[in-house]
């Protein structure tokens, strides 16, 4: 058996397309605008927003970039959200992780507009996640997963899903909708006991725990789909979590990395942000997923 691969990057760009067209329908006066709040010099951090913004502007959403120096206090940043969320032609809101270790990371987050929050990481869009209401917005990372899964048309319920990381970015969201489709999860992190021998289990193993190549073939069984979350530069390479050429031999679908996830991340991240345009240009929200939810 060799693995079917998961396509990320044509994935994330039928999406993008099919936005592109979305808006391109729309008064030239009047189009989404992203807001993403910059702090600190983390090179991978500018990295990532640089690219965000590029493939926002690509869409034909406009994206504001603010950046601001590490020594920001909170009560300053607070205000610039404040700011943002007061703004009319802002719909969407996203602060760059990480932040500054002097700086309250669930007290910024928690301020943002949850009708903004695009990242999905607020306290009112995690906890309409947990009810798996429609009206949320899911976190980029495991909402491009799930749709990823789902490309594959592999019935998700009643399949054994393995998560490797604890995150509340990726893995308690990642949870969360496997869940939703019905599957039994199970979370492992760093601390987990017999780790090889839990993912002997998955059906679905979906891994973020940013350790390159630790994930071989004798920790798969035989049809398993893999997640490959983790992105690790080693040497001017990248590499995922899962040994490649080693796991394709034993899974049924496999994502490579890169191109995998990461495509799709910031492709569901725009997705929100439109969505985020339509709640607000419509006047009320409404279930806006279009079938990334299993359930509704």
């Amino acid at each position: 058996m060799t693995a079917q691969i998961i396509d990320g990057k044509t994935a994330a760009r039928n999406l993008c397309d099919e936005l592109r067209a979305k808006i391109s329908l729309l008064p030239s006066d009047n189009r989404p605008t992203l807001a993403v709040i910059l702090v600190g010099d983390d090179e991978a951090s500018h990295i990532y927003v640089r690219n965000k913004q590029k493939k926002a502007l690509s869409v034909g959403i406009d994206c504001r970039v603010i950046e601001l120096s590490s020594s920001i206090g909170e009560n300053a940043l607070l205000s610039i959200i404040e700011e943002l969320n007061e703004d009319n032609k802002v719909n969407g809101i996203i602060v760059q992780l990480p932040l500054p270790r002097t700086i309250d990371e669930f007290k910024i987050i928690s301020a943002i507009n949850p009708y903004k929050d695009v990242d999905g990481f607020t306290p009112y869009n995690t906890g309409l996640n947990v009810y798996n209401r429609c009206e949320a917005f899911i976190s980029a990372t495991p909402l491009g997963v799930l749709r990823l899964l789902q490309s594959t048309n592999v019935n998700l319920s009643g399949k054994h899903a393995v998560i490797i990381g604890r995150s509340n970015i990726v893995g308690k969201p990642m949870s969360r909708l496997l869940l939703n489709c019905d599957c039994t999860v199970t979370i492992t992190h760093s601390l987990s006991e017999n780790l090889p021998a839990i993912t002997r289990t998955a059906d679905i193993l979906v891994s973020a725990c940013g350790q390159p190549r630790m994930i071989k073939s004798s920790w798969v069984k035989d049809g398993v789909i893999v997640m490959d979350i983790g992105i690790t530069r080693v040497d001017g390479k990248i590499y995922g979590d899962v040994d490649f050429d080693e796991v394709k031999e034993k899974a049924s679908f496999i994502t490579p990395v890169p191109g995998g996830v990461g495509p799709m991340t910031i492709a569901c991240l725009l997705s929100n942000t439109y969505n985020a345009f339509l709640r607000n240009y419509v006047h009320q929200p409404h279930c806006h997923h279009h079938n990334c939810c299993c359930h509704h």
